[in-house]
């Protein structure tokens, strides 16, 4: 039997808690690029999972900008908030690719600076989209 929209949307929504709960783990052992990877991965699941929750059944892309434009005609403040957690989208690919960056490689390019304000802002995004979660009805 398929599940409901809220319960396929809070199935994306406890993959990105458990992404952050790794990348903070990531954070306190020094993989910095592997955090900024998970924090942009996290983000683009609990929108993903507020997504589902309205009801789409087929969501495409990994732009955290462009999928916070997409819920947006959902709930207006996503639009306010998607260029904020839009710098999210620049770790999706750098962070692990040698040719996504001018020099280096990422395991030597990302901070514990970096990679905390990435978790910051994942976490940002993950907790305004368990708030709509919340409050949607079942």
């Amino acid at each position: 039997m398929r599940k409901s929209p809220l319960e396929e949307g809070t199935r994306w929504l406890d993959q990105a808690n458990e992404d952050l709960r790794w990348a903070h783990h990531l954070i306190r052992e020094g993989g910095y690029y592997l955090a900024c990877f998970l924090a942009q991965q996290s983000a683009e699941k609990a929108l993903k999972a507020f997504l589902y929750a309205q009801g789409e059944e087929v969501v495409i892309g990994h732009s955290v900008r462009r999928l916070s434009e997409e819920a947006a005609t959902w709930h207006a403040a996503f639009s306010d908030l998607a260029a904020r957690w839009g710098i999210l989208d620049t770790y999706y690919i750098p962070t692990r690719y040698p040719n996504g960056l001018p020099d280096g490689i990422p395991a030597q390019v990302y901070t514990r600076e970096v990679a905390v304000e990435a978790v910051k802002l994942a976490e940002e995004v993950v907790t305004f989209v368990s708030g709509c979660l919340r409050q949607a009805p079942i």
